[in-house]
């Protein structure tokens, strides 16, 4: 297998597919917006609403979404990993919306 492509959050262009793997508290806390929300463990049984094309994926700080980008790259997916996930994206000033009506964060 290839080795995973990952990029710092910072370096993730504005058009990129995103796929989210966190829980569903911290996706309502803060994520950017249009991105897709698939929890981890729901990846394997959801792969239909995940759209053709390169992914990015991303997690909170890394992890998680290196163990999904894993999986979906050894099931045949583009994907690539976002290294340091939403804190690096947070930290770069980055924009992001939350959907429990406060200020977005990284939970």
């Amino acid at each position: 297998m290839p080795e995973l492509p990952a990029v710092p959050a910072a370096t993730v262009p504005s058009d990129a597919r995103l796929l989210d793997v966190r829980e569903d508290d911290e996706w309502e806390a803060g994520h950017v917006a249009g991105a897709l929300h698939v929890p981890l463990a729901e990846v394997p049984q959801r792969l239909a609403e995940l759209p053709e094309g390169q992914l990015h994926v991303v997690c909170r700080a890394g992890g998680r979404s290196q163990r999904a980008a894993e999986w979906l790259q050894g099931n045949g997916y583009d994907v690539v990993n976002v290294e340091g996930g939403m804190q690096s994206w947070a930290a770069a000033g980055r924009p992001m919306v939350s959907e429990n009506g406060q200020d977005p964060a990284v939970v």
